[in-house]
Parts: C-alpha cells; structure tokens; sequence
C-alpha cells in the first residue's frame, strides 16, 4: 500500500518552498453544521471544553473544514483527515475540525477557527475559495490552506491543486486493458471542470491503449450534493453496466460508494478515486485513481511548525508523485505484470512530457 517517503521537487509559486515530496500508494473533490465552536482535540475541561496549559497554548493550533460528505467519506475527505491526524501525532499540534451542514456553513467554519486563533486554516476542497478569500483578508497573521482551489493575490493563503487527468489517464488505460466488453463507464459527481480533469484524463488514457474502446460517461448532478448521493450514483452505475460496461471509474466522493456496490453486485470492476479504496469491496475495484491530499496537508503544517512563512500555489501530479494509482493485496490479483509493465512505462512518458494528457473534454 503505501510505500516509503520519497522527495521529489514540487512547482512552486508564491512565498518560500514547500517542503520536500509526497509519499505515493502503490505505483501511485472529490453533515451538521455546529452553532457553537468546533472542539478541539486534546483533554475535555468540566464544561466539555478542553483544558489548557501553558504548553497547550504554545502550540501550533490547526483546523480542518470538511467538503461535502464530510469525515468518513473514505475518499477526499478522509484523505484530507488522514493528514491533520498523522501531523498530530507528529508534531504534537492541537487540532479541531468542522462539518459545515450548508454552503454558508462553510464560511462560519472558517471564520470560527480563525477567531478562536488557530495559527493554520485548512478548507478541503474548490467550494471554499471564495470563503477562504473572504476570512483570509480579515485574519492576515492566520495560514490558510486551500485545497483544490487557487487563490494567489493573498501571501497567507496556500493553493493545493493537483493534475487529476495524469492519474486519471493511468487508470483509464488499466481499464481498458481490463475490460472484457471494450465499453467503460465514467461517473462523476458534480458537473464542474474539476471533476471534467478526471473524465478527460481516463478517456484519454483508455484510448490510449485501446483506440476503440468507449466511455460511456454520467454526471450525479450539478450541485455540491451530487457527491453524496451513493443512491444516484449506482442508479448511473447500474445504467452504464446495463449498456455493457464492465469496469467503472468515479470521481464522486460519497456519491461512488453506489458506483462500487453496484460493480460489486453486478460482478463488474470500479475504479476508486482520492484514497485508496481498494478495501471498499476487494476483488470489485480494479485500483484507486490516488489523489495524496493527506501528504499535501501534512507538509503545510510541517512547514507552519518549523516556522516558514509562505503562501501561493503549489501544483502536484505525477512528477511530484502527488497522483497515481494503487496496487495492494486486494487488487493485485486483477493487474497481471504486462498491465503494470504497460502503464508505467506511460507514467514515465508522461513525466517525460512526450505524452501531454488532456485537462478538458471538449464538449463544455
């Protein structure tokens, strides 16, 4: 699963440099709303709020904002939690974390934390960006952590994003070369170009190895709720399956739990998405399309305890082994040694620039 730490350089723009590279899986966007402030971690005080000493107040103090879905997703969201926590145990920070339950929730997250005076903000996903630009201006001593989104006109605002269609592209080829019937199917959560990166790069990578194949391709709506609707998403699964799909990647957050159970009752493959979701239902996922959200987090905060100082954007893909897929004992049975050969071979042209994966569809 997940394999040693590596150091590769990462493309940087903005204040200082971010920290040594992403560790990668395998070969390596996607609840209630509190009204009183997020607790944090640590001991409960007699009124259920943590006690403090002198050393807890030295601390550096983070807190994590959740997408849709929110913690337990198994996917983009867990990814992201996966960091705070490994940094936590690291570093000995204080850490809290929100479940906003509507979109204004999200700002009332973030400005909560702020005011309560964590030193590192941290909004999980492309809907926060317009929050995150409004309460950065108002607290310019807080770091804010942006993922999946850009904002660059603010020094104490860091933009995670990453190039999906790379690893995307990886496993679009794995399915192809898995696929009995040549038909695949794509499903995707919200109707937004970020989740347009994965479809391209799947596509691309599917007709890469295999011209004919076809990508039957669906969408679970066009608000954030589409990813977590695991209801809608087997209904596409089922559907796709139905036109003679036999392996189907999403990128859905909650939404694809539907797109595996279906795989799964239908005897077909599904390809996970963010975190490894090869566990999910082993045997019916091909592999994880590894998005490594929790290692970019994690070097955010190891930077704010060292004491750097740096915002602007940072850009992962497979270069910066910040995407891929994964390979474990529950897949590895379905990739013979020719399917891996095959794509890492594409992996390493890609790194190489001689294979330029598309980002759009064409269509929108």
């Amino acid at each position: 699963m997940i394999g040693p730490a590596r150091r590769p350089g990462l493309r940087l723009r903005g204040v200082g440099a971010l920290l040594a590279g992403l560790v990668v899986a395998g070969a390596i966007g996607c609840g209630g709303g509190e009204e009183s402030p997020p607790p944090e971690s640590g001991r409960e005080g007699s009124e259920g709020r943590p006690s403090e000493t002198d050393a807890d107040r030295k601390r550096i103090r983070v807190g994590l904002v959740f997408d849709v879905g929110g913690k337990g997703d198994r996917s983009f969201n867990d990814s992201a939690y996966e960091g705070l926590t490994r940094a936590e145990r690291d570093f000995s920070i204080q850490i809290s974390d929100f479940e906003p339950g509507q979109d204004a929730d999200r700002e009332v997250g973030l400005r909560k934390l702020a005011a309560r005076g964590y030193d590192v903000v941290i909004g999980v996903g492309f809907l926060f960006t317009e929050a995150i630009r409004a309460v950065a201006r108002d607290h310019p001593e807080v770091r804010f952590v942006l993922v999946d989104g850009v904002i660059e006109d603010l020094p104490n605002v860091a933009s995670l994003v990453f190039r999906e269609h790379e690893g995307s592209f990886l496993v679009g080829a794995l399915a192809a070369l898995a696929s009995d019937t040549g038909v695949l199917g794509f499903v995707g959560g919200m109707d937004v170009p970020l989740i347009h990166k994965f479809e391209a790069g799947y596509a691309a990578g599917a007709r890469h190895v295999r011209p004919g194949v076809e990508v039957l391709v669906g969408y679970a709506g066009v608000r954030p709720e589409a990813f977590a609707d695991p209801v809608r998403g087997k209904e596409i699964a089922l559907s796709q399956i139905g036109r003679g799909a036999d392996v189907i990647f999403h990128a859905s957050g909650v939404t694809g739990l539907g797109v595996i159970e279906a795989a799964k009752d239908r005897g077909k493959l599904a390809i996970g998405v963010d975190s490894n979701q090869n566990h999910v239902a082993p045997g019916s996922v091909l592999t994880s399309m590894i998005k490594r959200v929790d290692n970019a987090i994690y070097r955010e905060i190891e930077a704010a305890v060292q004491g750097e100082s740096r915002g602007g954007l940072v850009e992962l893909g497979l270069a910066e082994e910040g995407v891929g897929f994964s390979l474990d004992e529950h897949n590895r049975h379905l990739l013979s040694a020719a399917m891996l050969e095959r794509v890492g071979a594409l992996r390493d042209s890609i790194v190489a620039g001689t294979i330029a994966v598309p980002h759009t569809t064409g269509r929108r």
